[in-house]
Formats: C-alpha cells, structure tokens, sequence
C-alpha cells in the first residue's frame, strides 16, 4: 500500500513536484506498455488538492530491498541492468512519448531554474558534506561541482535523443531482490520522477553508486555493454560511442541529485549517509571518465 509521506518537507516536496501524481499515472498509463517487472498495481488515485494518495500493490514478499548505502555486487548489477532494459527498450525512440504531459523532462527554461536551484541549496550541502568529500574524494571533489554548478545549461543540453521512459531515481532502494529461489528476481519500485528523456542517465545513475568504487572501477564497462546488447534485442540500432560518451557524463546526474535531494527532503541519520555516498561515489565516477570534459 502506498501513501504520501507523514513528513511534512517531504510530503511538501512530493506535492509541488508532482510526484505523487506521476506515481498514480504511471501504475495507470504507462508501466502496462513497458516490461519492466514491477509489483503489479490493483488500484492507483491520487488527490490533486491535499496531495493524499492510495495506491494498491502486488505483495511482493519475501523479496529484499536493495541497500544504497552497502552498495551491491556483480550479480544484482547484472539483474537491475536487464530490468533498466526491460524499461527502456519497449519505448526507445517513442515520439509518441511527447504528448504525454506529465513526464519530467530537460528543456532550456528547466536547465535555468536547476541552475538557481543548485546555487541556493549548495551552500547547505557544502555545510554538512565537504568533511566527507575531501575524506573519500579530495579537494578535486569540491572542484568539480564548483564547475559543474557553473556549466548545467551545458550539461542539459548536452542530453540528445533518442529518448525514452527513465525512472529518475533508479538505484538500489528503489530494487527489490529475491531471496528465495522461486521469487522475482528483480523488481522496480518508486515511480516518482519517471521521465522523457535519455534514458543513460539511469544506468550511470545506478552503477555510480550502486557499486562501490572499486567494484564499479571493474565492472562498469561490462554492465554498459550489456545494456547495449539489451537495446539492440529489441531491434534498436544503437551507437555504442554515443551510449559510452553519455555515460561518462551522467555521473553528473547523480552529483546533482545528491547536492539537490539532500536539501529539499526531510533529513535522517540513515538519509544523510545515503546522500554522502551518493554525492562521493558519483564524484569519483565523474572525474575518473572526464564527466565534465564531454560536454
């Protein structure tokens, strides 16, 4: 069952993003044309007024939630790539994508307000995380959301078709993994922030800080490959240089949602050490590929 969060910034949050009302539709209108496996939805409604909502989902018991924070090895990498495909195949280059309103999407006018976003919530983030970041990354961490913050109309516009469906926050709480034999093997949750768009920030999203970093040292450009040969199942002709270019970016993608996120959401212990490795793990993705050099 789900509900709108009890906490009053996150429920706030979720309200003026629209994300409870991008849940509900997705459970409606879209999730039926992807393959993704996903708890199968009963019932989804929203309240556009007080932002209450009831959605009714498949029991998907005694599967295992992901954990951010203790990040995961090859074998589940290899299991939330193949459903990340599964995502984003169906509907890759979909231009009928477009009329669907409720979508987040990356256009110019949005590139100027997360522009003025970042710029008003990095000082608190800078507050409480730079101890950790030159801890685990050095003072070459600070540098580059220095620069990224000055270069984020670059940065969305860099993000060219072909689009598809994204999930906007896919990582490993968001999974759920089977803990028996006869269980899902995996399974995606939290359709929050589903979006139209390029759908490698996703996958850059996910290995940058679902994998430790030396496990994502070592496995990265395996799990990309293999979400290019999943693409071209589906009988997409893909260009593997676009794909790895793309990819080295968007360890951006998972910088901002830790500068941003952290700031905007109701803050606990267990959040505030998710948002650390977040922002640590994705700025070593990003400087070890060259991120803000591809654009």
């Amino acid at each position: 069952m789900g509900a709108a969060s009890p906490d009053p910034t996150s429920r706030a949050t979720g309200v003026s993003l629209r994300n409870y009302e991008r849940e509900v539709k997705f459970y409606n209108e879209i999730v039926g044309t992807l393959d993704v496996r996903s708890p199968r939805c009963w019932f989804a409604d929203w309240h556009e007024a007080n932002g209450d909502i009831a959605i009714v989902l498949e029991d998907m018991a005694p599967s295992e939630q992901g954990d951010q924070i203790d990040g995961c090895g090859l074998e589940h990498a290899v299991l939330a790539v193949d459903q990340l495909v599964k995502m984003q195949g169906p509907r890759w280059g979909d231009d009928s994508l477009s009329d669907v309103d409720w979508l987040q999407r990356r256009d110019a006018a949005d590139a100027e307000r997360l522009s003025g976003l970042i710029g008003m919530v990095l000082p608190g983030f800078l507050a409480t995380y730079t101890d950790a970041i030159l801890r685990d990354v050095g003072q070459q961490g600070l540098d580059f959301i220095a620069t990224l913050a000055e270069k984020i109309p670059a940065y969305i516009a860099a993000k060219d078709a072909p689009f598809t469906v994204t999930h906007g926050d896919y990582r490993l709480d968001n999974l759920l993994f089977a803990t028996t034999s006869d269980g899902v093997p995996c399974a995606v949750v939290d359709w929050q922030t589903p979006g139209h768009g390029n759908g490698v920030s996703d996958l850059a999203y996910f290995i940058g800080a679902g994998l430790l970093p030396d496990a994502r040292r070592q496995f990265e450009w395996q799990l990309v490959d293999q979400y290019i040969a999943g693409l071209e199942s589906y009988g997409h002709a893909i260009n593997h240089e676009w794909v790895k270019n793309h990819y080295r970016r968007e360890a951006i993608s998972g910088v901002i949602m830790a500068i941003v996120a952290s700031q905007i959401v109701g803050r606990t212990e267990r959040g505030d050490k998710m948002f650390e490795v977040m922002a640590t793990r994705h700025l070593l993705q990003g400087i070890e590929n060259g991120a803000l050099s591809t654009f």
